[in-house]
C-alpha cells in the first residue's frame, strides 16, 4: 500500500562542492570541451530548489537530447576529480532516472550521496538514498537495494537536529526498513523476509499495517493462499481498529478487497473474487481509482462485459478522460467486439490526451509532441482487427519508436501486423525484440511463451 518515493524529492540545502575541485587538471580538460560538455557544465551554475526543478523539467521536454546529455555527463563523471557540484549531481541523477539510464542514475545519486555526507546534510543523504534505492529496484538490483536500505537504517542524526527533521528521518528509516524486507523477498528469500516481519509483529501484534507487509512478501513469493489469508485477517482488524476513523476504514477496506480479488483470480477462485468485487460495488463512495482497477480484474476473469460496464460508468462521469476512452476501446478491440465504436473511443482518447499535453505545455516543440505509445498501440490494434493492416502498421511503428512502446505486448502486435502484410522476416525480428523486452509479471511471461511459438513456427 505504501511505496518509497523519496528518490525524486528535492534537496533542501543549495550548497556547492568546495571550490578546490576546480583544479588545473580540470581546466586543461575544459579547454578540450565539446559543445555537449559545455551544456553539461552549465548545470553547475544552477542553485535553489525551484531552478533545480525547472532545469529537470526543461531537460525532460526532449528525452532524446536528455539521454545524450546524461551519457556525456556519465563519461565526465569518471574524471579525477569529478567536475560536478552538489546540485548538478542531483539534477543529473533525477534526469538519468527519468530517461531510464539506471547506470548513470546510480552514478549521480552515488555522487550526490558522497557530497551530502561531506556537507553533513541529512536531507541530502535521504534524497540520494531514496534515488539510489528506487534506481536499484527498477534495475532489479535487489541486493544493492537491500544494502542501501541498511545504510539508511544506520544513519546517525545530530542530536541538535530540529525535532521535525528527526521525525522526517525516522519516517524515512521506517520506509527503508519496509523496502529492505521487500528487496530481500525479491531476491527469492521469502523466509528471511518473513522472519524480519515476525520480529516486528512481536512488538506490534495487532498491526494490520505489518500484516499488509507480510502479505506483500507472500505475493512476491507467489504464495497467494498465505497472502489471501493475511488480507482476510487484515480486513477484520481494520473493522475493530478503534483508532481509525470510519472514512479511513472504508478507504483501506476498499483497497484490501481489491487486492484480495486479484489474489483469488491468481488462485482461480473466481467465485471468491466475484464476492469481493460485488462487495466493492455495493460501496456508495467507491473511488474512481478502485472502479478503474476493477476493470483489469474482470478482464483477467474473462468477464469483458463487466469490465466494460465499469468503464462506461466512469465515462458517464468523465466522458473526456483519455484513459477511460482508450481502455474501453482497447478491451473491446482485443476481444473482437464493437470494433467501429472502439476505434472512435481510442481516437477520442488520443485527441483528449493531445489537448492535455498542449494545455500543460503550450510551447511544446513539434519533435516532442508525440502521442501516447499505449494509445498508438490501441489504435494500431483496432485497425489490425478491422484488417486495415497498412494503417495499423503506421501507428504501431510510431508506438515502438518510443521508450514506453518497447513493451512485449506492443511489439507482439506489430509482429502480427507485419505477418499479416506478408513481411515474415520483419515480423520474426520484431517478435525476437518482444522476447527481450519481457518483464517478470505472469502476464508478460505467458505472452512470451506465445511469442516464442510464433517465432518457432515462422523461422
Amino acid at each position: 500500500m505504501r511505496t518509497l518515493r523519496t528518490g525524486l524529492r528535492w534537496a533542501m540545502v543549495a550548497l556547492l562542492v568546495p571550490a578546490c575541485l576546480a583544479t588545473t587538471g580540470r581546466l586543461r580538460a575544459e579547454e578540450r570541451d565539446s559543445a555537449a560538455r559545455q551544456d553539461v557544465l552549465k548545470l553547475n551554475a544552477v542553485t535553489g530548489m525551484n531552478p533545480i526543478k525547472g532545469e529537470v523539467l526543461a531537460l525532460l521536454e526532449d528525452k532524446g537530447t536528455a539521454k545524450k546529455l546524461v551519457s556525456e555527463a556519465a563519461s565526465m563523471a569518471k574524471e579525477k576529480p569529478q567536475p560536478f557540484t552538489y546540485n548538478a549531481t542531483l539534477i543529473l541523477g533525477t534526469v538519468a532516472y527519468q530517461v531510464k539510464d539506471y547506470a548513470a542514475a546510480e552514478t549521480f545519486y552515488g555522487l550526490h550521496l558522497e557530497q551530502a555526507k561531506q556537507l553533513r546534510s541529512i536531507e541530502g543523504q535521504i534524497t540520494a538514498y531514496g534515488g539510489l534505492i528506487q534506481t536499484f529496484y527498477n534495475n532489479k538490483k535487489y541486493a544493492e537495494a537491500e544494502k542501501a536500505c541498511k545504510e539508511v537504517r544506520d544513519l546517525a542524526v545530530d542530536p541538535m537536529t530540529p525535532e521535525e527533521d528527526i521525525k522526517s528521518v525516522n519516517r524515512f528509516k521506517s520506509a527503508a526498513m519496509e523496502e529492505m524486507i521487500l528487496a530481500i523477498a525479491r531476491q527469492g528469500d521469502t523466509e528471511r523476509a518473513i522472519n524480519l516481519i515476525d520480529r516486528i509483529l512481536k512488538d506490534s501484534p495487532t498491526s494490520w499495517l505489518v500484516l499488509d507487509l507480510k502479505a506483500r512478501v507472500y505475493r512476491i513469493g507467489e504464495k497467494y493462499q498465505q497472502a489471501a489469508k493475511l488480507y482476510e485477517d487484515a480486513l477484520e482488524r481494520i473493522k475493530k481498529d478503534t483508532d481509525l476513523k470510519q472514512d479511513s476504514k472504508d478507504s483501506l477496506s476498499e483497497e484490501i478487497r481489491y487486492i484480495l480479488s486479484g489474489l483469488y483470480v491468481e488462485l482461480n477462485q473466481t467465485d471468491k473474487a466475484g464476492e469481493q468485487l460485488k462487495a466493492l460495488l455495493a460501496v456508495d463512495s467507491l473511488s474512481d481509482e478502485t472502479r478503474y482497477l476493477m476493470t483489469g480484474l474482470y478482464v483477467d476473469m474473462n468477464q469483458v462485459d463487466k469490465a466494460a460496464e465499469q468503464l462506461k460508468k466512469l465515462l458517464a462521469k468523465k466522458p473526456n478522460n483519455p484513459t477511460y476512452n482508450n481502455d474501453l476501446g482497447y478491451i473491446w478491440a482485443d476481444h473482437d467486439m464493437n470494433l467501429a465504436e472502439s476505434e472512435k473511443l481510442i481516437r477520442k482518447a488520443m485527441e483528449e490526451e493531445r489537448k492535455l499535453r498542449h494545455k500543460i505545455n503550450p510551447k511544446i516543440k513539434p519533435e516532442n509532441d508525440k502521442d501516447n505509445a499505449a494509445y498508438l498501440d490501441s489504435l494500431g490494434w483496432v485497425l489490425y482487427k478491422q484488417k486495415k493492416y497498412q494503417e495499423a502498421k503506421k501507428y504501431l511503428q510510431q508506438a515502438v519508436e518510443q521508450e514506453e512502446g518497447k513493451h512485449i505486448e506492443i511489439l507482439d502486435h506489430l509482429g502480427d501486423t507485419l505477418m499479416a502484410l506478408g513481411e515474415k522476416g520483419e515480423a520474426v525480428a520484431v517478435w525476437k525484440k518482444a522476447v527481450k523486452a519481457t518483464g517478470d509479471s505472469k502476464r508478460e511471461q505467458k505472452r512470451k511463451a506465445e511469442v516464442l511459438k510464433k517465432i518457432k513456427a515462422n523461422e
